[in-house]
């Protein structure tokens, strides 16, 4: 397999500040709250991440902030971040150095699904992207200190994301595209699943163990194809369209 080509703190950040903006366009924000972050390359221990305050239609590459593992601004600018809301992206981080991007959000049926006992079940095609590799982790209120920031790492381990139960949903990617299309696909799976349960009278139908382990390998091939690799451009092209100036 040919080895991808390194990425460029710049490149990074143009795609960073396009997640915020494509997550504020599928109304994925929350205010001025959760966040997305990504690694600096070939500076290790220090990441990007948005600014406190602004709204994620706002955000611009420029306007993110360089922060180490503990949330603390490194870059001199003086902007605000919030350091609590960094907790959970600064230990994935540490713990999963191969991940460009961490994305934590309330997106309105991850919330819905993280108070599903049951969790998300194979149930569309959206759900088999993720059959097997999503974790969760109790609710512990808002408090996020080291201990459990070590539980939260190790119901990670090296899946694709966590339900965070009675909260939202966390997904990481070796690139921003790749995290923003799971999140993305976990949105769309959500969605599907809670929908057909809230208008089923006799439960809803789910493919077997075998099955959904099946479609899942058949999603990843060989390895090869990353999810956003085709898909980034055309959302950047939208991006464009809709939102211009991200870039700047």
């Amino acid at each position: 397999m040919t080895p991808r080509a390194p990425r460029t703190e710049q490149q990074v950040r143009i795609d960073l500040a396009a997640a915020f903006r494509l997550a504020a366009l599928n109304g994925w924000d929350d205010t001025v709250y959760t966040h997305l972050s990504a690694t600096v390359p070939g500076e290790p221990g220090h990441y990007l991440i948005n600014p406190f305050g602004l709204l994620f239609e706002e955000i611009t590459a420029s306007s993110l902030v360089k922060v180490n593992q503990h949330g603390q601004v490194v870059d001199g600018s003086g902007r605000p971040v919030n350091p609590t809301g960094f907790t959970i992206h600064g230990a994935v981080h540490a713990a999963r150095p191969e991940v460009e991007c961490v994305i934590h959000l309330h997106t309105p049926w991850g919330v819905a699904l993280s108070m599903l006992p049951e969790g998300l079940l194979p149930t569309s095609q959206y759900a088999m992207r993720l059959h097997g590799r999503l974790g969760r982790h109790a609710y512990e209120g808002l408090a996020l200190g080291t201990d459990e920031q070590r539980r939260l790492v190790a119901n990670l381990g090296s899946l694709d994301g966590l339900i965070l139960d009675n909260h939202g949903i966390m997904v990481v990617g070796r690139t921003v595209a790749e995290a923003w299309m799971l999140m993305h696909l976990l949105e769309r799976a959500a969605q599907a699943q809670l929908r057909a349960q809230a208008g089923a009278r006799a439960g809803i139908q789910v493919v077997t163990e075998e099955l959904a382990a099946r479609t899942h390998r058949q999603w990843m091939g060989d390895g090869s194809e990353w999810d956003g690799d085709v898909e980034w451009p055309a959302l950047l092209r939208r991006l464009d369209r809709l939102s211009p100036g991200y870039a700047d």
